[in-house]
């Protein structure tokens, strides 16, 4: 099954859009939730939220919902993967909050990081096994065979990224799931996705994968998540969708 959604739900110009003008903004992870079956939270890699907050996110989504986490900063951009059993115990403790709703946790690393094998080894084996990871290296370094081979080995998944309707890493499969995060369009209005860029990652994705769109500017995450289903289910892929879709 494809889990497709954005990364993020808390952008002021999605107002009037994908949230009602008058809904208070307390209230937009509940419609959001209404309208996706997954998120993307991206303020954890900037201040990781305390446990109670992840219980918050669990609690006022249904049943079925999934919440992909990226990794806080302190370990992929301060520490930089070096001495990483605390920080991953820590942001382990907290996700658990998330109860079943916790879906892949993407590490990104910095694109001035060069590739460590033997960091990302350290790193990645304290995650158990029931916790998916998804790794989005950004330096040209760690795009070798010895690195796809870490992350099989793992059953990490590589993540898949596209710019301007490109991808920006090799298309390994290195897991048994593919996670394809979108950053920006080369439509108009941008950072929009044209059709033909969707259609072109959806021959790439295999039947199960975490989509994201990440082009939030101008609702343009929301309007081409929504195409992106509607081109799915077209072609009979299996999509994921909440249990009350409006």
């Amino acid at each position: 099954m494809l889990w497709i959604g954005t990364s993020g739900w808390q952008y002021k110009d999605w107002r009037g859009g994908l949230y009602p003008e008058k809904l208070p903004q307390r209230l937009w992870l509940e419609h959001y939730a209404g309208r996706y079956a997954t998120v993307e939270v991206n303020n954890a890699f900037y201040r990781l939220p305390e446990r109670t907050t992840f219980e918050q996110w669990r609690q006022r989504t249904p049943e079925g919902f999934v919440v992909a986490v990226k990794m806080s900063r302190y370990l992929t951009h301060i520490k930089r993967l070096r001495e990483p059993a605390e920080p991953v115990a820590r942001f382990l403790d907290r996700a658990a909050g998330l109860g079943d709703k916790l879906g892949p946790v993407l590490l990104q690393l910095p694109p001035n990081l060069r590739a460590d094998l033997g960091a990302l080894d350290e790193t990645l084996s304290l995650f158990p096994g029931e916790v998916r990871v998804a790794v989005e290296p950004r330096h040209p370094s760690w795009f070798t065979a010895d690195c796809e081979k870490l992350l099989r080995r793992h059953g990490a998944a590589l993540c898949w990224a596209d710019r301007k309707g490109r991808p920006v890493t090799p298309l390994w499969r290195t897991a048994d799931f593919g996670y394809l995060r979108f950053h920006e369009g080369a439509a108009q209005p941008w950072p929009r996705y044209g059709r033909s860029a969707l259609r072109s990652w959806l021959d790439r994705l295999g039947p199960d994968g975490y989509v994201y769109f990440n082009n939030d500017p101008g609702g343009a995450a929301v309007i081409d998540a929504d195409a992106f289903i509607r081109l799915a289910e077209r072609r009979g892929t299996a999509v994921s969708h909440p249990p009350a879709v409006p």
